[in-house]
């Protein structure tokens, strides 16, 4: 699994190595878990914000954070970043932190499912 970074300003650090759900409060106020892409096959679903999925669009899917939040995501790997707006919940998947459209993924280089760094803007 390649190492991903998602800066998000949230209120919540993740403890190196644990599971998204062990969030710990951080000076830093960002987070660390796993990220992961969702595209053709929702494309054009209402999300829970009630507009319509745009897989071509930079958005995410957060279990928590208001719809309309901002978030930075930047790859370690490949050191590049994408802003991203909430407008779905999920993922579902205890050990995911965020889900990224096909759009935000591909321009950071994320193929499959990554650890990831998460800060609000």
């Amino acid at each position: 699994m390649r190492t991903l970074s998602i800066a998000a300003l949230v209120a919540a650090q993740f403890v190196a190595g644990a599971a998204p759900e062990q969030a710990v409060a951080g000076p830093s106020g960002r987070s660390r878990g796993l990220a992961s892409w969702y595209g053709a096959a929702h494309h054009g679903r209402t999300t829970a914000s009630g507009e319509r999925f745009d897989m071509t669009a930079r958005t995410a899917a957060h279990r928590s954070l208001p719809f309309g939040t901002r978030l930075r995501v930047t790859s370690q790997r490949s050191g590049r970043s994408v802003v991203v707006r909430v407008n779905d919940r999920g993922p579902f998947n205890g050990r995911r932190l965020i889900d990224l459209s096909r759009a935000a993924a591909r321009s950071i280089g994320l193929e499959g499912v990554e650890a990831v760094l998460v800060a609000k803007l």
